[in-house]
């Protein structure tokens, strides 16, 4: 992994984006803003699994009015998602949000944008330019796609500091993987502003889980990034557990379990799947960040899952219980996965 790149710090609501700290996971409530209960309750969901800046739709006044009452009944930093009418943000911030997210593409006059950057300042609310290759300002096309985008972003940059504002975060999100990465790179060379990732609309949990991680994984390998979102059409805890795996898959987090479970093959002579799908819901109730591993085959088991606190190598009618690759039991077929999570809450 290439060496971090080390951005200018900012805090949004007391966490600490940049600067050399941690990679900040991020989500978005699905819900109607305007519906103050049930917001707070996604927002203490997301809150309860990890999520460190919620991101909310502020689509017209009374969802920005909203703001206020939800802030008050949760403890994760608001957001609040601004695009076309400048006023929104203005209200936001009345309402006491801790970041702001404007768009480029929508909301570029330079005198609301003025009085935009003045109320924040006053509270010491960062903004982030948030440009999307689909809603690019509307201007003759120059350049390719990455151009124009890592060019709004630094047209908006250029303002918000004669501005004498400071206080920037920038993501430069695209549907499309290759776009996104060469954008962010172009970015990262030309700014010293932390910098959001994620793949925009990246689709259903499947299918954009896997585009999230390839996207986001390449550029926080490169050392690039400092809070990441994957976007899922899907409950948005799903995003801040698939955020953390790609985190913990790069050793740059630490967060709750993770399961090691092998394939399977013709060796394997028992219900794997289901052993592996029975330890995993076992493992969602468990904070602590300890690696378990189910495989499927006595003889290369602890081996292949040296690096695990604790594993089952599982054979026909037994299974070895292993720690960090040595063998400490063998245990009946019947009580694998009793024994398995007995040895884990020991760790």
């Amino acid at each position: 992994m290439k060496k971090r790149r080390i951005s200018k710090a900012i805090s949004i609501g007391g966490v600490v984006v940049g600067g050399g700290a941690p990679v900040v996971v991020q989500s978005m409530s699905k819900t109607d803003t305007r519906d103050v209960a049930a917001t707070v309750r996604q927002v203490r969901e997301l809150e309860e699994c990890g999520c460190e800046l919620v991101r909310l739709a502020v689509p017209d006044a009374e969802a920005a009015k909203a703001l206020r009452s939800i802030k008050r009944r949760v403890k994760v930093p608001l957001i609040a998602d601004i695009h076309f009418d400048y006023r929104l943000a203005l209200a936001a911030l009345e309402a006491g949000v801790d970041g702001l997210r404007l768009n480029p593409g929508n909301i570029s006059d330079k005198q609301q944008i003025a009085a935009i950057v003045k109320s924040a300042k006053g509270q010491q609310v960062p903004i982030r330019i948030g440009v999307n290759a689909g809603s690019l300002p509307k201007r003759p096309a120059r350049g390719s796609v990455v151009q124009r985008m890592v060019s709004a972003a630094l047209e908006q940059v250029t303002l918000l500091e004669s501005l004498d504002f400071d206080l920037i975060k920038i993501s430069l999100k695209a549907f499309d993987v290759p776009t996104t990465i060469e954008a962010y790179r172009l970015m990262a060379q030309k700014t010293v502003y932390p910098l959001h990732l994620g793949i925009t609309e990246a689709g259903l949990p499947r299918e954009g889980a896997i585009r999230s991680a390839v996207g986001i994984g390449i550029l926080l390998h490169e050392g690039i990034g400092d809070t990441i979102r994957v976007s899922l059409t899907a409950d948005p805890r799903e995003e801040v557990l698939a955020g953390y795996e790609i985190l913990k898959s790069l050793d740059l987090r630490e967060h709750g379990p993770t399961l090691v479970s092998c394939p399977t093959c013709g060796r394997c002579e028992v219900d794997l799947f289901g052993l592996a799908q029975a330890v995993e819901e076992k493992l969602a109730k468990i904070e602590k960040p300890v690696k378990v591993a189910v495989m499927g085959c006595v003889v290369n088991g602890p081996g292949e899952a040296r690096d695990a606190d604790v594993g089952i190598a599982c054979g026909k009618g037994k299974g070895a219980i292993f720690r960090k690759g040595e063998v400490v039991r063998t245990v009946k077929e019947a009580d694998f996965l009793e024994t398995l999570m007995r040895e884990v809450e020991g760790v």
